[in-house]
């Protein structure tokens, strides 16, 4: 069952990215993040505001992914606030500035690199153990990441501001990813997913303001708009809540290589509807992503005890 919300998730945020460029058309890209932060952090506020006053039945199943019956302690709220500000403030300004500095080859690339660094930084904090057929799988991810959009790439020359910026947006995410592992083994995805956007949020829209001020809202067409709730619902609210229960259920490194399919959703997404050419290369890697993935998810893992409540 979670392969398949996996699926769906990368399949979300696959397509988002056409969905992301045709928006940049009419808004300013940090504008367009702005507007998609707070509609998705509103409707999540709602959605936990109306849980709140439904009593939970279970505490088990998927009805934790949703709520929990957990008390919120000071740590737990400390966290939150840390999560808002490098998983949503800083994340999405760094990624959706990156994006719009450099080629969608160049972050796609650079993205892909997640697994590998979750697993790096998952290990180092001593949190989930490692072994071998995990780094066989991310590596042979990468390779059909890289055969998929990296032949051509470069690091240097005019788009190393967005390269960097998208270096960054890695970090932060998977930072983000690992930090959140305790709050989600506590309370529900959709709790902490929502609240710490909603700090995120706070910050973001201020260190923006100038872009939003600057858009002429009369001039924004309708399908602008469709794209900025397509991207608010679906790129954050489902696939962010997918992406948390999945950590819970399988950890974050297991969880974290089925972003390297997103580059292919993307990609398959701009030949369907941009005309972008498919060659074998194409085809190589993404038989390599795939079996990549398959080959994390067979692996056997060991995950370290989580800490104690203090």
């Amino acid at each position: 069952m979670i392969d398949a919300l996996l699926l769906v998730m990368a399949l979300i945020w696959g397509t988002n990215y056409s969905v992301v460029k045709s928006a940049f058309r009419e808004l300013n890209p940090h504008a367009f993040n702005a507007l998609r932060l707070v509609i998705a952090s509103a409707a999540f506020l709602t959605v936990i505001g109306v849980l709140k006053l439904r009593p939970l039945k279970s505490q088990s199943g998927v009805a934790t992914i949703f709520q929990t019956a957990t008390r919120m302690t000071r740590r737990d709220v400390l966290e939150l606030v840390g999560l808002g500000i490098v998983g949503h403030f800083l994340y999405q300004y760094f990624f959706i500035g990156g994006l719009a500095l450099t080629t969608v080859a160049n972050s796609s690339l650079l993205l892909a690199a997640t697994p590998v660094v979750i697993a790096l930084l998952g290990a180092a904090l001593g949190q989930e153990r490692v072994g071998p057929r995990h780094w066989g799988g991310a590596a042979l991810s990468m390779v059909g990441i890289y055969l998929v959009v990296g032949h051509n790439v470069s690091l240097d020359g005019h788009g190393i501001t967005g390269d960097l910026m998208m270096v960054a947006a890695v970090v932060c995410w998977s930072l983000y990813t690992l930090g959140a592992r305790r709050l989600v083994s506590r309370h529900s995805p959709v709790g902490v997913t929502g609240l710490s956007m909603a700090v995120g949020t706070l910050l973001y829209v201020p260190a923006v303001w100038r872009h939003l001020s600057a858009v002429p809202w009369s001039t924004i067409s309708v399908r602008t708009w469709v794209s900025v709730l397509y991207s608010a619902i679906f790129a954050f609210g489902v696939a962010y809540t997918i992406w948390y229960a999945a950590v819970r259920q399988i950890g974050s490194a297991r969880t974290s290589v089925y972003s390297n399919i997103i580059p292919l959703v993307a990609m398959a997404t701009a030949v369907m509807f941009l005309g972008e050419p498919f060659g074998l290369a194409h085809a190589a890697g993404a038989a390599a992503v795939l079996a990549g993935v398959a080959l994390t998810r067979t692996a056997p893992q060991v995950r370290t005890q989580e800490p104690c409540e203090p």
